[in-house]
């Protein structure tokens, strides 16, 4: 089943720069970079991309090794344990590859300090043997470019940070234009029949990220076929978000716990981070990463140095009344 789901994924995944929605500036960046190092005959500059999860950081990665005829070899950073990890990893690459590790900023220090004179110099320094006797043997490596992606780039150390001469590049959030759009391609080579305002409605929900949109579209093809509709329209999208718990504003059943937390057990707020998470029973870490994002940029809720605090939006969305403890608070 997961062979399955990986060649959908990468079904889905644009080859060609012109199919690449969204992310203009980068797209830019890169095109000059790229067409210069070919001029030069050279391997393009090391690169970092970051940002939430879902942007497209494996698939901007994929586009460059396309754009300039490379094989690109594919690991994360938690995959990487030790040293002879990376040692074996990169003594196998070829003349011209591409070397993409994802979740870079999880490999650890000492793997790190071998990664430095493989981007600056091109070679492996390995140290052999232990105690008085031991000694380091450089291998020449093959030339060749790493690309990058963390979700968390704080915690990339400054030196790791500093030898992407290339680049280091943010992902943004995509519109719901752009998101509607990559929707209809999808829909294209999915042989999926789709309206445009079924486009947009899936758009609107899918919490300004591709990889979440194409999931609410899988979804509702799922739906359209079980219910032999040959078309997904507005109405199969609306019950198929409306069935996995999604609602008008892209929320999910978990947001809407945690904003119904803050408003009944605490007034609204101010709340801290692991007080939320112990009264729904969830882990501080999945609050902090996966919903709060979110609901800051949706406007529903703030940080303040006290706690999170609701808003007057998120009190709307949820349809309850605001108390008056409430805005004698905010006021």
């Amino acid at each position: 089943m997961s062979s399955i789901n990986t060649s959908l994924d990468n079904l889905l995944r644009p080859k060609e720069w012109k199919n690449y929605i969204g992310q203009e500036n980068i797209k830019k960046n890169l095109e000059i970079l790229l067409e210069a190092a070919k001029k030069r005959e050279e391997m393009p500059e090391h690169l970092l991309f970051y940002g939430p999860p879902g942007l497209g950081k494996t698939t901007i990665s994929h586009l460059i090794a396309l754009q300039i005829g490379a094989n690109i070899r594919v690991t994360s950073g938690p995959a990487i344990d030790k040293v002879a990890d990376l040692a074996s990893v990169l003594s196998n690459l070829n003349s011209g590859d591409v070397l993409f590790i994802d979740e870079i900023h999880r490999l650890n220090k000492n793997i790190e300090e071998v990664l430095y004179p493989a981007m600056e110099n091109g070679t492996l320094d390995i140290i052999v043997g232990k105690g008085p006797s031991a000694r380091t043997v450089q291998i020449d490596l093959e030339n060749f470019s790493l690309i990058g992606a963390t979700t968390k780039i704080s915690m990339l150390s400054a030196p790791l940070r500093s030898r992407f001469s290339g680049g280091v590049f943010r992902l943004e959030f995509y519109s719901d234009e752009e998101l509607a759009k990559i929707i209809l391609g999808s829909a294209l080579k999915l042989d999926i029949k789709i309206e445009n305002d079924a486009c947009l409605e899936i758009a609107k929900r899918a919490r300004f990220t591709p990889r979440t949109a194409n999931y609410f579209l899988k979804r509702s093809r799922d739906l359209a076929l079980i219910e032999n509709e040959k078309i997904i329209n507005k109405e199969v999208v609306k019950k198929t978000l409306e069935m996995i718990g999604i609602d008008k504003l892209g929320l999910s059943d978990l947001d809407r716990k945690i904003l119904k937390t803050i408003i009944e057990n605490f007034s609204g707020g101010p709340v801290g981070l692991s007080t939320i998470a112990a009264s729904i029973s969830e882990e501080q870490s999945t609050v902090e990463e996966v919903n709060e994002p979110y609901l800051l940029q949706t406007g529903m809720i703030s940080k303040t140095p006290k706690g999170r605090v609701v808003t007057e939006k998120a009190f709307a969305h949820m349809e309850i009344n605001i108390p008056e403890k409430f805005m004698n608070l905010k006021n």
